[in-house]
């Protein structure tokens, strides 16, 4: 038996399928391109390797194939006889959670961290954002997120991939400057760690310097491939910043090449996620969106998000959707809101509805109400700043400019001079 590179103990006796998967498990942490490839280079080395099928499966997973994710699973499933105990528990727990049973896996992945916390492609599951703790919809889930991270921090020394996962904690519990601290450590170790390049931009955006992380992040992409899976966000964020800068030309350059239905490379959840939230932020800022955007947007999740219980992509939903005019299907996520975060869907997507019909009063007393909780749909700070402008503008369209003014002063004090909301500061229209 093998070892990989966190001193886990493989069942394969291939040294070539070992190499393989360790690349394959780098390639995953790292966000970088060719991570199935690695997998099926283990797999063909080694057709009884389980836990190559495993991350194979959670790669499939990221993408949103669930067909071929659900066949990878089983094939580690059936190959799971005479694997150590550590192994096998890796098959159970990320086998529950590519079945969908989110509950049970997190009990699950939990428990086995306890006993190998230095399995990082189980660690993963929880950490970032978007993973069980930062979807789980539950109050203090940014908190928890950092004690998390805090708790593993022994167990990785500096592992590149952990210190960014890390840092991200850090930067979304208000700790910029340790986060700085820790983020440097990472790339230090991987610069072309596309989660790591991607944190550091957090930390840039939450320390309010935007033309730094517009040319470090600009800089950095342009040697990323596009078939990582983080480059349609990480292209988001460029154009989020060339907005703020008045780059329009550039921004919607970004936008149509690698951020668009039909253009971007990466998982559904982050081109639904990450176009909506443009476009209404563009909007915000004092920009004519045409409606065939919006309408591209809200047909993409129909097609990709027909059921509702994921509360970060169901509000970004939502917005699409009452922006395009498509009541009927807004309607559908209202009623049909569920999950732990279920009231904060319906509220946000009953004040974007309101929005869509300039009914401002409705908007805010909507957002008003669920605005200390908004953390519980998930995303970063940098995302849910949507919600926080949403409101602003809603309360400027009231004549009440004071109470905005005073909203970012208390909540999101370095955004006051971001001309985030046409309102708060004088933009120009594209």
């Amino acid at each position: 038996m093998l070892d990989d590179r966190f001193g886990n103990r493989l069942t394969t006796r291939s040294s070539t399928a070992r190499d393989a998967y360790i690349d394959g498990v780098d390639r995953f942490l790292a966000a970088e391109h060719g991570v199935e490839d690695a997998f099926n280079a283990a797999i063909a080395a080694d057709e009884q390797f389980a836990l190559a099928y495993v991350g194979l499966a959670r790669s499939h997973q990221i993408f949103g194939h669930v067909r071929e994710a659900a066949n990878a699973i089983d094939a580690a499933r059936s190959r799971a006889k005479g694997l150590t105990d550590r192994e096998a528990s890796h098959v159970n727990a990320l086998g529950s959670l590519i079945d969908g049973e989110v509950c049970i896996a997190y009990k699950e992945i939990r428990n086995h961290l306890n006993e190998y916390p230095r399995d990082a492609m189980v660690a993963q599951t929880c950490a970032g954002v978007f993973g069980l703790i930062g979807f789980s919809g539950q109050p203090g889930r940014v908190a928890e997120q950092l004690a998390f991270t805090t708790m593993l921090l022994s167990h990785y020394g500096d592992d590149w991939w952990f210190l960014g996962q890390h840092a991200f904690a850090q930067v979304e519990a208000g700790q910029i400057g340790p986060a700085k601290e820790t983020i440097e450590r990472s790339l230090a170790g991987n610069p072309r760690n596309a989660h790591g390049a991607h944190n550091r931009s957090h930390i840039f955006y939450e320390a309010g310097e935007t033309r730094a992380g517009y040319d470090y992040i600009n800089e950095w992409r342009r040697s990323y491939n596009k078939g990582g899976a983080l480059h349609c966000h990480i292209s988001w964020h460029v154009a989020l910043w060339a907005l703020e800068l008045g780059d329009y030309e550039i921004m919607w350059e970004i936008i149509d090449t690698d951020v668009s239905p039909g253009s971007a490379s990466g998982p559904p959840l982050n081109v639904l996620t990450d176009n909506a939230a443009f476009l209404y932020r563009a909007e915000l800022a004092g920009l004519d969106i045409p409606l065939h955007r919006w309408k591209s947007i809200s047909n993409y999740a129909i097609d990709n998000f027909p059921n509702t219980g994921t509360a970060f992509v169901d509000v970004h939903a939502a917005l699409a959707h009452a922006m395009a005019g498509n009541r009927e299907v807004l309607d559908k996520i209202i009623s049909g809101a569920k999950g732990p975060a279920e009231n904060i869907v319906r509220a946000i997507a009953e004040a974007f509805a309101a929005i869509a019909e300039e009914n401002w009063v409705k908007a805010s007393d909507r957002l008003t109400a669920i605005i200390s909780d908004q953390e519980r749909i998930g995303g970063s700070s940098a995302q849910r700043d949507l919600i926080e402008y949403a409101l602003v503008d809603a309360l400027v369209k009231q004549g009440r400019s004071n109470e905005a003014n005073l909203l970012l002063t208390t909540r999101r004090p370095l955004k006051l001079q971001a001309h985030a909301v046409s309102g708060l500061g004088v933009r120009a229209r594209s």
